[in-house]
């Protein structure tokens, strides 16, 4: 009998990226924002009432950084308060939940790639906010797997490498934060990693727990958006802006609301150790990400 998945956040970065894969493991159910209010309590029970899900996949979260600092209640509500009910029916039901975690759960001072064992210290609500739904889990006594993530992006969403080559198209100048470190990590890079860690356990190949999910490498802000312009150039597509034209700026000379950390180097060890996966370099999904969004900006 195939395994029945519901996934939450079904049209998030994330979620898109995550359709296929799950679709391959057994008979899945996509939840979009518009078919549940997560915020919503009663409506998110419905949802798991009606599924019955024996794997239930969390991709939806608040990830709008500065707008939590204003908006802290429906952050927590959607990272904290759902992840804590989807725990409870997981463990009252035996479901297996997979949820997704962030490097803001650190405050970034760390002068290394930090583990899972690092004790987290968020430094505003939106890392809060994750940290509290991840204590949830745990504290719930039911099985889950947390992939922790980093700089995520897509093709076609509201993230950072499509703001930067939207951005170079008209802008003949750019400052870019040149004093955070970390490794660009693509969605479908998340999504099909965490399918595989899914597959080894539910093969009983590695145990529970939080397992931090990044490509291999690692740059800046800076590095990142000088990567994406010099990929879209070799493309031939036009633009305005050229990499020398892309200044170096620190964090303290751009106008952010909620702190940064400025290390958001994740330790993947343990996952290596466990799927002995081949992890890529950051840069390798680059081409076919701006492809992607060349071919979406000209339809």
């Amino acid at each position: 009998m195939q395994s029945k998945i519901l996934l939450l956040g079904a049209f998030g970065q994330v979620g898109r990226a995550l359709q296929s894969p799950l679709a391959q493991m057994g008979e899945l159910s996509a939840i979009s924002r518009a078919d549940c209010d997560l915020a919503n309590a009663d409506q998110l029970a419905a949802i798991l009432n009606a599924s019955q899900p024996d794997i239930i996949v969390n991709a939806a979260a608040y990830t709008q950084v500065d707008q939590a600092e204003t908006e802290p209640d429906l952050c927590c509500a959607i990272n904290s308060t759902v992840p804590a009910q989807l725990a409870e029916y997981a463990k009252k039901h035996n479901a297996i939940l997979v949820d997704y975690s962030t490097d803001y759960v650190f405050d970034g001072t760390k002068p290394d790639a930090y583990t899972e064992q690092d004790c987290p210290n968020p430094l505003g609500v939106y890392g809060f906010s994750k940290q509290a739904g991840l204590q949830a889990i745990v504290d719930s006594g039911c099985r889950y797997l947390v992939p922790r993530v980093s700089w995520v992006y897509s093709s076609g969403a509201n993230n950072f490498a499509m703001t930067i080559l939207r951005l170079a198209k008209t802008r003949t100048e750019l400052n870019v934060v040149d004093d955070q470190y970390g490794a660009p990590t693509s969605a479908t890079f998340i999504a099909d990693t965490s399918a595989q860690l899914l597959q080894h356990y539910l093969s009983g190949n590695c145990d529970e727990g939080v397992y931090h999910m990044a490509p291999t490498g690692i740059t800046t802000w800076h590095g990142f958006a000088t990567a994406l312009v010099q990929a879209a150039l070799s493309s031939g597509i036009e633009l305005a802006l050229t990499i020398e034209d892309i200044h170096p700026i620190t964090s303290s000379q751009y106008p952010f609301v909620a702190p940064r950390p400025l290390n958001s180097r994740l330790d993947t060890s343990k996952l290596l150790q466990v799927s002995g996966l081949d992890l890529p370099q950051w840069q390798q999904p680059i081409a076919r990400t701006i492809n992607e969004w060349n071919a979406h900006e000209q339809a």
